[in-house]
């Protein structure tokens, strides 16, 4: 049965309440505001890149910027259907997911009164991309619904001259980037502002720190919206919400903040490519591989995948999103709500990781074995847990009898392997 991820369940003897406060516009305020709980019970988020760069198709989302030539305007779209879009993503058992609003290029997927004629209303589907998805996701799922934005755009003459001016001018943020921002949440609001594009410049520059205040304050989702760390120069890493750090970030050990693995399926792209392969695709046991270590060490995993400019989601995105929903089905019990334990991976055996839930006797921890034993590595030996008279061994999905029995014959190095799995 290789391939086979499985998990085991050891049973060894909730919410964050809110306190209103007014954060101010400092780190040291806006890092002080506890995560909506509801954000790291969800462990597993999707991630759209999809815009005018699906058009050529060709290379990644990064495609203007390399070519630097016009862009073709003809967004077709004639597939796109929300309501099959929000049943797919419903399938994987993601609990939010995360368009992007607008990428680096500036088009908006929405009608935005700040980026005229170069929106999905003006130019190309003469739709409302963005309001189609985030009413289908609501009318149909309980799944989050949140939002990517670009805070600079390559080519923007205002962009262009602030920076030129080293950013001791401000008239593209006060004309472009802030009213946008402030129109995404009144308009849609999003669970989930997921910031980027800030590299060049400051927090100040990008007046990041009195959005967030106003947006932990006093916007429509005060109570409920969770940010990255992609506010300026320096911040990502530092601050915000959740921790990003870098694109597909798994550090692979337990980290002081909540964090968040922004990873995609094409190995090479975030947008669709033509010239993808099925070889570009992470396998399925390569993506339970990711989430089990991602989750183990207390982030999120954020699984982007890239639309056609057709409005496809492109069947191998699909199967893999199906198959993650229905490992989820059987093994979610050891993914959401779930903690870190005082290990992450076993020190015996490899390709295990661990996580953990307290309940009202005590604390169950889940082994999730990311390879199923041969005949040779069996008796299973896990060195982390350690039992007591009333450990209970089970395997999650089977209810049969499970056998196992403690070892104490084997050390380790610094401990002994407390569990054989026949």
């Amino acid at each position: 049965m290789a391939g086979v991820v499985f998990v085991l369940l050891f049973t060894l003897l909730g919410a964050l309440s809110f306190v209103k406060a007014q954060y101010q516009p400092t780190w040291e305020s806006l890092d002080s505001r506890p995560l909506p709980s509801w954000y790291d019970e969800a462990k597993l988020g999707i991630f759209i890149h999809w815009g005018v760069f699906s058009v050529p198709s060709f290379r990644s989302e990064w495609f203007w910027w390399d070519w630097q030539g016009a862009m073709d305007e003809d967004t077709v779209t004639e597939f796109y259907n929300a309501a099959q879009w929000a049943d797919i993503f419903n399938a994987s058992g993601a609990g939010y997911i995360v368009f992007v609003s607008k990428h680096h290029e500036g088009y908006t997927n929405w009608p935005s009164k700040y980026s005229w004629n170069w929106n999905s209303m003006d130019v190309g589907p003469n739709r409302d991309l963005l309001g189609e998805l985030a009413s289908a996701i609501r009318a149909r799922t309980n799944i989050r619904f949140g939002l990517y934005h670009s805070l600079f755009e390559w080519f923007n003459p205002l962009f262009l001259k602030d920076k030129a001016s080293n950013f001791t001018s401000q008239d593209f943020v006060n004309s472009k980037t802030m009213p946008e921002l402030y129109e995404l949440v009144n308009k849609y609001k999003p669970d989930v502002v997921w910031s980027d594009g800030d590299w060049d410049a400051s927090d100040t520059y990008w007046k990041s720190r009195e959005f967030i205040a106003w947006l932990y304050n006093s916007s429509p989702v005060k109570d409920t919206v969770v940010t990255n760390d992609r506010w300026g120069n320096g911040v990502m890493c530092n601050h915000g919400g959740f921790l990003t750090c870098s694109d597909r970030y798994n550090p692979g050990h337990l980290q002081k903040r909540k964090w968040e693995n922004a990873m995609t399926l094409d190995k090479q792209s975030w947008g669709f490519r033509r010239n993808m392969v099925i070889a570009d695709v992470l396998s399925m046991e390569e993506l339970l591989a990711t989430f089990a270590s991602t989750v183990s060490c207390g982030g999120n995993m954020l699984m982007n995948v890239g639309p056609t400019h057709y409005g496809e989601i492109p069947p191998i995105f699909q199967e893999r999103l199906q198959q993650l929903g229905s490992w989820l089905k059987v093994n979610g019990e050891a993914i959401y709500k779930s903690n870190p334990w005082t290990f992450q991976n076993d020190t015996v055996t490899p390709n295990v990781w661990y996580t953990s839930r307290k309940t009202a006797t005590g604390t169950n921890v889940y082994a999730i074995l990311l390879k199923w034993p041969s005949a040779q590595d069996l008796p299973l030996a896990l060195g982390a847990p350690q039992p007591s008279e009333s450990t209970t061994v089970s395997l999650l999905g089977y209810t049969g009898y499970f056998m196992w029995k403690p070892l104490e014959t084997h050390w380790y190095g610094d401990r002994y392997s407390y569990y054989s799995c026949q």
